[in-house]
């Protein structure tokens, strides 16, 4: 699967084993930035991150700041992406199952590697279940 992966200066380490875990797993990575720990900030890299997978150059994306909450914004606000707060494997199961949900949004603040990665697991492996959850995502993308 072709992942792109994006963050700000706070995401910037977690991204960074998110990205080598993805590779190790045979996954190919579309880094977007930011590309050292020096401040910068978060809508540039999730819009960035949310280009890319709106246009079909990466199928999924990872978006990391320090609560994931102010990157997961900047990334919705590109047509076609459904981005959520991941930080169980519940979340991310229903983000994928009910919602569609095509980002993934990590808060390095909030959670280590370790505590994510079964979520992110999730989250790749989750189908998503369409029928009665079709209408509704259709009715999101209609939203901007």
């Amino acid at each position: 699967m072709i992942i792109a992966v994006g963050s700000d200066h706070a995401g910037f380490q977690l991204k960074s084993l998110v990205s080598a875990w993805l590779l190790a797993g045979g996954h190919e990575v579309l880094d977007v930035g930011t590309f050292t720990s020096e401040r910068v900030d978060y809508p540039e890299y999730g819009a960035e991150l949310g280009r890319m997978v709106s246009s079909g150059k990466a199928e999924m994306g990872i978006a990391v700041c320090g609560s994931g909450q102010g990157i997961c914004m900047a990334a919705n606000k590109v047509r076609g992406i459904r981005g959520a707060v991941i930080r169980t494997v519940e979340d991310a199961q229903m983000s994928r199952a009910h919602n569609d949900a095509n980002v993934a949004c990590l808060g390095e603040r909030a959670s280590t590697f370790e505590e994510i990665q079964p979520a992110l697991e999730a989250f790749l492996n989750t189908p998503f279940e369409g029928g009665r959850h079709q209408a509704r995502v259709e009715q999101l993308d209609k939203l901007i």
